[in-house]
């Protein structure tokens, strides 16, 4: 009875004391409360950085494929191209691929990936989906050198397809421009006129886009006009070619018509 009184007696006391210490002992667990709070957080956190960092290089990797994609459609329409061109070509033709380019200051100059093993031989002309890209001037087995029409050693023999007007296009060491030579001041060569190979001289077939004129002007104190050409072909950035093979003549169906014997004739 008596322990009961006490333990009645002393409740109060405990609320009291309860009420009191209630407010320390939240300060006192607030730390680990928060610890485990904010170990949420951080955890969350992370998962985060570290989903954001798997979406990054998930984009990358999609980046890089939409890259791949994008070039190999590029390419397979360039390849139509060629293919349309090679089409429309009265010759044999090659397709090869460009693979190098022979440095130098003022060397224009390419490697393509067919050689002699493919019958590639030296003066054969070589052009792009475009236009004429220049020729062969160096074999091997496997590769061949390509003389760009741009290489200050180049030349080709064009006419103007307007009108038929007959010059010399050269290469001026620029990668993106030609000029004609000896044009007379009178001669009718107009800003935008196409000039074709001529086959002049039998080292181009005829009638392959060279470029299009981008100036001409006439000076009457000189002898001569001044007239660029901007190459057709895409020098600067064609990845396939065609190599052309000259159509061979059928010079015994000829040899038959010349030995032909004449017809007797009756008396």
């Amino acid at each position: 009875m008596a322990l009961e009184m006490t333990t009645r007696f002393l409740e109060p006391v405990r609320g009291a004391i309860a009420t009191i210490v209630s407010p320390v002992v939240f300060i006192a667990e607030t730390p680990y409360l928060l610890s485990g709070e904010v170990g949420e957080l951080v955890a969350t956190h992370d998962s985060l950085l570290e989903r954001n960092r798997d979406l990054e290089r998930r984009v990358l990797e999609l980046s890089h494929i939409t890259q791949q994609y994008i070039a190999l459609q590029a390419e397979n329409d360039r390849m139509r191209e060629l293919l349309g061109s090679r089409a429309r070509l009265p010759a044999d033709v090659l397709i090869a691929e460009l693979v190098g380019v022979v440095p130098g200051a003022n060397s224009h100059q390419v490697v393509i990936d067919k050689g002699s093993d493919a019958g590639v031989e030296l003066g054969q002309a070589v052009i792009d989906a475009e236009g004429l890209v220049g020729q062969i001037v160096e074999t091997s087995r496997y590769t061949s050198g390509v003389l760009l029409i741009t290489d200050p050693t180049h030349a080709v023999p064009v006419e103007v397809n307007r009108n038929g007007t007959r010059s010399i296009a050269g290469g001026t060491g620029s990668a993106d421009l030609l000029e004609l030579e000896g044009v007379p001041v009178t001669a009718d060569v107009r800003e935008g006129d196409l000039l074709i190979s001529s086959g002049l001289g039998g080292r181009f077939p005829r009638g392959y886009p060279v470029g299009r004129v981008d100036s001409a002007v006439v000076d009457p104190a000189r002898a001569f006009a001044v007239v660029t050409v901007r190459p057709a072909a895409t020098l600067d950035r064609m990845r396939h070619l065609l190599v052309i093979f000259a159509p061979q003549t059928d010079l015994t169906a000829e040899a038959n018509i010349v030995d032909e014997p004449a017809a007797e004739t009756e008396p």
